[in-house]
């Protein structure tokens, strides 16, 4: 139940005013409120007020009032969403732990969600699993999911589905064209199209103002581990020889770091892309600076809608098959992205709870489902023959009034009440399948099922010392000895022990079978 939990979270908090260290002394505040200590809490709620949620807006904007007004009306429910830009969620979520003072739900992502589990035992959030089964919908709900997202064998939250791996390179196919150059089939052949996009003017203007990867500061999400399956990395942790072992001590992690290493001296991708935005990442791929863009394969469609608008000649493909030393590869977490969480000090009675899950419910039912994910009909989508149609002209439109309303939705892919396409729009098509095709390699945590308190209790803090090792490698600022040095310090500060506790609860696991 560990996927990535050491890596994203990090990131982003790091980007935050408070940081990984403060987030430490705010999850310690959090234990301390549960030990008599008075800490803010939420007031009492009183009857009949408004389903207030906390959850992160990734658009410009948030979804259309005469949406959200259609959405209240089918649902007979008064929505209070409190919307938080993407960057400085966990930040608000930091507050939320210290006061112990939630929403009556609260979003958390896949990584966020681990870090929860201590106050998750604290007894800060319901446990909805008794209540499942008295709705149509939630029951229909994946127990497999449920399993792996469960909380010492409870279940606290409802899940937001997403694929167990969505990532490859999307990449500008014009480009490629113009050069001569086929779609990168190799970590070599990757190595040399990044090169060309900087050096041999693919955009032929006669200046030498592009270059070839565009990337964030994001370790997880950015292109550091998908690269990183390329070259053969455990996904967190790797069963090697019977041993549970980290993936900052395997060989293939110094493989990435030196490969990220090597295209950043030789300039092929962004000079700040330790401090880089998402937004900005992006913005560097549809403007036409850069022509490779790791992460999400589902993005590229809107990726290509955006840089068409600038340059109607730019055109993309995508790649999900690199062969590494391994093999093909690539990282996967379980099938959620997320989850919702139910505040027992915002939610006062069982009463309420059930309310607010009926409303969860009622929102995977066919007209409310389809609502969410499509918009109204006639204005951003039509119907042919029981299937959508989602056409160029109304992209716009769902992306401003629609598409932030995603984020509230649960068991969107596996919903049979949701409408399917009539036709997919090409990039579109291209990502479902090559989605698809990545099931066949996936890699997994090998920590799935396994536990460690110390892990649980000092992971997130520890992990900045990878974090930081891993980019001073990358920018210059420390050598393989260095590094090294830096993960002895990791053992030393507390990851030898998890190291243990892990391999411990391994031998448990495997005696059991």
């Amino acid at each position: 139940m560990r996927d990535l939990r050491h890596h994203h979270f990090l990131n982003r908090l790091q980007s935050s005013r408070f940081g990984l260290r403060s987030l430490g002394w705010l999850l310690v505040l959090a234990l301390t409120a549960c030990s008599g200590v008075p800490v803010a809490q939420d007031p009492p709620v009183p009857t009949n007020t408004p389903l207030s949620i906390m959850l992160p807006l990734h658009l410009i904007q948030p979804p259309s009032p005469e949406l959200m007004g259609e959405l209240e009306q089918l649902t007979d429910t008064k929505l209070d969403l409190h919307w938080v830009p993407d960057e400085i969620y966990a930040d608000k979520l930091s507050l939320a732990v210290a006061s112990a003072s939630f929403m009556k739900v609260t979003y958390v992502n896949f990584l966020e969600y681990q870090y929860m589990k201590n106050a998750i035992r604290l007894g800060m959030f319901w446990e909805i699993g008794p209540y499942l089964w008295d709705f149509p919908n939630l029951r229909k709900l994946s127990s497999h999911v449920f399993e792996e997202s469960a909380v010492d064998d409870k279940i606290y939250g409802l899940y937001a589905e997403r694929p167990e791996s969505r990532q490859g390179i999307v990449i500008r196919k014009d480009w490629l064209d113009r050069l001569g150059l086929k779609p990168p089939g190799t970590l070599e052949e990757l190595y040399e199209v990044l090169h060309a996009f900087t050096y041999n003017d693919p955009d032929g203007n006669g200046v030498q103002d592009t270059f070839g990867l565009t990337d964030r500061n994001d370790l997880v999400y950015g292109a550091f581990k998908t690269l990183g399956s390329y070259f053969g990395t455990p996904n967190n942790w790797g069963l090697i020889q019977g041993k549970i072992v980290p993936e900052f001590e395997t060989e293939p992690y110094m493989d990435t770091m030196r490969f990220m290493k090597r295209i950043y001296d030789e300039g092929l991708i962004n000079r700040d892309f330790s401090v880089t935005s998402k937004q900005n990442q992006r913005h560097m791929l549809v403007s036409g600076q850069a022509g490779v863009y790791v992460g999400s394969m589902a993005d590229a469609q809107r990726l290509a809608d955006s840089a068409q608008e600038l340059n109607p000649e730019a055109e993309f493909t995508l790649v999900n098959r690199v062969l590494g030393p391994a093999g093909y590869r690539v990282w996967a977490m379980p099938g959620y992205g997320g989850m919702f969480l139910f505040s027992k000090n915002a939610i006062q009675t069982k009463e309420e709870l059930l309310d607010i899950l009926a409303f969860y419910d009622r929102s995977m039912d066919a007209d409310v489902s389809n609502l969410m994910r499509y918009g109204f009909e006639g204005r951003h989508h039509t119907r042919v023959a029981d299937k959508v149609s989602l056409t160029p002209e109304t992209e716009s439109l769902r992306i401003n009034e629609v598409n932030a309303i995603h984020t509230l939705m649960i068991g969107e892919r596996t919903n049979p009440n949701l409408l399917p396409f009539a036709q997919y729009r090409p990039l579109t098509e291209l990502s479902e399948s090559l989605i698809k095709d990545n099931t066949r390699f996936i890699v997994r945590d090998a920590t799935i099922n396994l536990e460690s308190p110390k892990d649980d209790e000092i992971g997130l803090e520890l992990q900045s010392i990878i974090t930081e090792a891993t980019y001073n490698f990358i920018l210059g600022n420390l050598d393989e000895a260095g590094f090294r040095g830096e993960v002895a310090r990791w053992k030393q500060s507390g990851g030898a022990q998890i190291i243990e506790e892990y391999n411990a609860s391994y031998r448990r696991f495997r005696g059991s079978q």
